[in-house]
């Protein structure tokens, strides 16, 4: 009887609806890289970490008001001093209790040379730890969106990562692997129990979660599957219940169907390519001697060249807000002014090429993931003709998500794809990432074609110090619109998002493309 009773309120800590058991199974075209929380910052995979490793505060998934998760309160002690509140009684998957000095340490690990997540600890100068419930961020100078960059800064066992060698996060740029790489101890509503890259992803309830869901699935199953016919027949047939990037082009055949559904919202990630201006010489192309990509003139030609509308309409079948912007509406700093593109003009675009010295073109590299984003490879083959129109013949290689993003870290694309979010909702996260000259503490950490701008530096600088709300966001407004003027990025679309699923799924559709596990129900 006390096994029961025991059983039972297990269950009610996920809900009423958890006492019938489900199974959710879900796929999209990729897997993630890794387990360890702080080596590659990407969106998927920050998503799917989630269910096992908790941060500090998150986004509610109905309101994106922030709200708490580890940290049950916070408060201002100073313009530079927040103090957090760390919630008692929560404890790790491996029964440890959760401790300041975890919470110390997971900050710390963020700030480390190995960490992606530079982004998320801008401005941030130290940790200190107050007493066994408080610590406080420090910042070097005031930081309005500090809890905004929180919110994605998980936590994970200090003990745990001091016994297994997993103190500093893996480089994400070699292959080499830690301990956290292929295993799991968060405090999250979730349990990592197998782990087949590429092939599976075997998520279980964690009955000694802390917090209260309102959600009947006690085991997640992902699979990712590279073929989007492969992904769609497995939602037809009913063997996954939600399918996270359906194709385009089979969207009315769901939407059809009496048994299943579509879910569509904007999100808040831009897709752009970005280009080497750094090299004096590109590797493999035809110019030799000097670098195309730094011209001005030859950026602007290659972005009036693509006909963004054609991509919208034809590629992506109506999934993508064609934009001039590097960021997406919902994100503060935009205008419409920023959003409004150079027209689709080859005969321009050929005259800035000649204007260059290239009136034949050239020849140069180009690199896209191939399972990523929606339609990413057709996307890059529809512009490689487009490009072939004005003489630039583009070498186009496609790589999958897990080989892709080392490769163009290692600045080994001339020209690449990339698809860049929001979680903050702040333009400084993508300013500071994409286009801040690359240096220290995150500043053009995802900067991999190293454009360099002096101007474009000290606008974001000032950024992260601004305190006036009015003003801060007048500069990163300056700032976008110096990306435009400068091309330092070909903008493409913001991504409209359709998730499709079996009519008895409930989940909440959020604007980062991620799932809220705390929220998935399966009747």
């Amino acid at each position: 009887m006390r096994l029961k009773v025991l059983a039972l309120a297990a269950a009610m800590a996920f809900g009423a609806s958890a006492l019938q058991a489900k199974t959710f199974k879900w796929s999209s075209a990729s897997d993630i890289a890794t387990w360890d929380i702080h080596s590659q910052n990407n969106a998927l995979q920050n998503g799917i970490h989630a269910a096992v490793y908790e941060s500090f505060v998150y986004y509610n998934s109905k309101t994106f008001k922030i709200e708490p998760v580890l940290a049950t309160s916070w408060k201002e002690i100073s313009p530079t001093q927040m103090r957090f509140t760390l919630r008692a009684g929560v404890k790790f998957h491996d029964g440890s209790p959760l401790t300041t000095d975890d919470a110390v340490f997971s900050i710390e690990r963020a700030m480390m040379p190995t960490s992606n997540f530079t982004p998320y600890i801008q401005g941030v100068d130290k940790v200190v730890k107050v007493n066994a419930t408080t610590f406080d961020v420090i910042s070097k100078t005031p930081n309005p969106v500090l809890l905004n960059q929180m919110t994605e800064l998980r936590v994970m066992s200090k003990a745990w990562a001091e016994k297994n060698k997993s103190v500093a996060p893996k480089d994400i740029k070699t292959q080499e692997e830690n301990f956290a790489h292929r295993n799991a101890n968060g405090t999250g509503p979730y349990m990592l129990k197998e782990w087949l890259p590429d092939q599976k992803l075997v998520l279980t309830q964690n009955k000694a979660w802390w917090g209260k869901a309102d959600t009947n699935v006690t085991e997640i199953v992902y699979t990712p599957v590279k073929a989007v016919a492969t992904r769609m027949a497995a939602l037809l047939s009913g063997e996954v219940d939600l399918v996270l990037d359906p194709s385009p082009q089979d969207l009315p055949r769901v939407r059809a169907n009496a048994d299943l559904k579509v879910m569509d919202g904007v999100e808040n990630r831009t897709i752009f390519f970005g280009m080497d201006q750094f090299r004096d010489e590109l590797v493999g192309s035809n110019v030799k001697g000097k670098n195309p990509l730094k011209d001005v003139r030859v950026r602007k030609a290659l972005y009036q060249a693509i006909d963004a509308d054609a991509i919208t309409r034809v590629t992506m079948r109506g999934l993508g807000q064609p934009t001039g912007a590097i960021v997406a509406p919902q994100v503060n700093g935009w205008t419409e002014a920023v959003h409004k593109r150079y027209p689709f003009d080859v005969a321009a675009a050929q005259k800035l090429l000649a204007d260059a010295g290239y009136k034949d073109g050239f020849e140069v590299d180009f690199a896209c993931p191939n399972n990523r984003y929606i339609n990413d490879e057709q996307i890059c083959q529809a512009v490689t003709a487009m490009w072939s129109r004005i003489g630039v013949k583009a070498k186009l290689r496609t790589l999958p998500l897990v080989t892709y993003f080392p490769m163009i870290q290692r600045n080994e694309a001339s020209i690449y794809m990339l698809g860049w979010g929001v979680p903050t909702f702040d333009a400084l996260y993508s300013l500071q990432s994409l286009v801040r000259t690359v240096g220290a503490g995150g500043d053009g950490n995802y900067n991999v074609g190293r454009y360099s701008n002096p101007q474009m530096d000290a606008l974001i600088e000032r950024t992260k110090k601004e305190t006036d709300l009015k003003l801060r966001t007048e500069l990163l407004t300056k700032a976008l619109q110096l990306h435009n003027d400068d091309v330092a990025n070909i903008p493409l679309h913001n991504q409209v998002i359709p998730w499709a699923m079996k009519k008895n799924v409930e989940v909440v559709h959020r604007a980062d493309n991620r799932l809220d596990w705390r929220l998935v129900k399966v009747k």
